[in-house]
């Protein structure tokens, strides 16, 4: 395509005629904010945490038949007061992407491809697995033979999206089973 000079200077007078005339003082706010509003009509609010980090903002999860069609950040939230970071900002198109995986999915030793299973098999499975674990190494003593009743073969990293309270019991339960190795995520 070829541009003539005549075609630039009536592109280049358009685009400054039009930049003058949005300095008038029309106000596009009240457009914007119906705009969003028809997205959300009807729309049920439900309030959620960003699972990005250890911040743990809130944010307003629009839903409608089930879908979530808007998420925005709470204005509420006394840390982040409704802003939201890069990552936060993009929870709607996480929450919608075609590549997230809703369902356990499990790859076999030496295999080549994915299954789908159910949650009350990988449930059982992690489950064995770590009782499996434990089991075998278990130690009751140490080289002096003092008593310490621990496994050393097992390592838990905590998650940012725990509260206080969560933790609290987690933690006691990793020490019930006798793990000593522990960390946390926000931490790191």
């Amino acid at each position: 395509m070829k541009v003539t000079r005549r075609d630039f200077i009536k592109v280049t007078g358009l685009g400054a005629a039009t930049i003058a005339l949005s300095q008038l003082g029309i106000d596009l706010g009240p457009a914007k904010a119906y705009a969003k509003e028809l997205k959300i009509k009807g729309a049920k609010e439900t309030i959620s945490i960003c699972p990005f980090c250890s911040v743990c903002c809130h944010y307003i999860a629009h839903t409608r038949d089930g879908k979530v069609v808007s998420t925005e950040g709470d204005p509420g939230y006394p840390v982040s007061e409704g802003a939201l970071c890069a990552k936060g900002a993009t929870m709607n198109s996480m929450i919608n992407s075609h590549h997230r995986i809703v369902k356990p999915m499990y790859r076999a030793p030496y295999s080549d491809h994915w299954e789908i299973k159910s949650w009350d098999w990988m449930l059982n499975q992690v489950a064995r697995r770590i009782k499996e674990t434990r089991d075998k190494n278990f130690k009751t003593t140490n080289e002096s033979g003092q008593v310490v009743n621990r496994v050393e073969n097992i390592f838990h990293l905590g998650s940012s999206q725990m509260s206080n309270e969560e933790l609290a019991l987690w933690h006691q339960a990793l020490r019930a089973m006798g793990v000593v190795w522990m960390d946390h995520q926000a931490r790191i």
